[in-house]
C-alpha cells in the first residue's frame, strides 16, 4: 500500500470539496427550500462572525497572559492559528466548511483539533529532520567515516589587526 503525498491530497481536496459543498447545498435546497437554504447559510455566517470575534478576543488574551507571566505561548499560539483556520472555513460559502470550522472554533471540541494539529506539525518536523540528516545514529547525527575530511575547509584565518595566518598556527580544537 503506497502513502499519497501531500500535494495529491491537497489537489484531491480542491477537487472533491467544492463538489461535496455543491452538493450538499443542493440536497438542503431540495429539502427546506432554495430561500430557507440562503437563509440558514447567511445566519450561520453572522453566528460564525461572532464566534470568531469571541474566541479571538479569548485567544489574544490568553497569550497575553502567557507573555506577560514569561511562559512560552506555545498552546495559546496553537490555538490563535486554529481560530483562523476555523474562521477561514466560516468564510467559504457552504455548510461541510462551515460545520468543520464551527467545530475549530467552538472550545470544546478545539482540544482534538489542538491535537491534531501537533500530531500533523509533530511528523512533519521529524520527517524533515530525518530527511535533512540523512538519517540519525542513536541520539546524534550521523558521523562522517574516521579520516574523512567531510566537513573540513583549508584556508586562511585574519585576526583582529588583519595579519595572515594559516590554519596551522591555531591549536587544534
Amino acid at each position: 500500500m503506497t502513502v499519497m503525498r501531500p500535494r495529491v491530497w491537497l489537489v484531491v481536496a480542491f477537487l472533491l470539496v467544492p463538489l461535496a459543498e455543491i452538493a450538499v447545498l443542493i440536497r438542503v435546497g431540495q429539502v427546506i427550500g432554495p430561500w430557507w437554504t440562503i437563509l440558514l447559510l447567511i445566519a450561520m455566517s453572522v453566528i460564525g462572525s461572532w464566534l470568531i470575534r469571541r474566541e479571538w478576543r479569548g485567544t489574544w488574551q490568553a497569550l497575553n497572559d502567557s507573555i506577560g507571566t514569561g511562559r512560552v505561548p506555545t498552546r495559546e499560539l496553537l490555538d490563535g492559528g486554529l481560530v483562523i483556520v476555523g474562521g477561514l472555513l466560516l468564510l467559504i460559502p457552504g455548510f461541510l466548511s462551515d460545520l468543520v470550522g464551527f467545530l475549530i472554533l467552538l472550545p470544546l471540541t478545539r482540544p482534538l483539533f489542538r491535537r491534531i494539529a501537533l500530531w500533523l506539525i509533530a511528523s512533519r518536523v521529524q520527517s524533515r529532520v530525518v530527511t535533512w540528516t540523512g538519517g540519525m545514529s542513536g541520539f546524534g547525527l550521523v558521523q562522517p567515516p574516521a579520516g574523512s575530511s567531510a566537513g573540513v575547509v583549508q584556508g586562511e584565518v585574519l585576526d583582529d589587526q588583519h595579519e595572515t595566518r594559516t590554519d596551522s598556527s591555531y591549536p587544534p580544537i
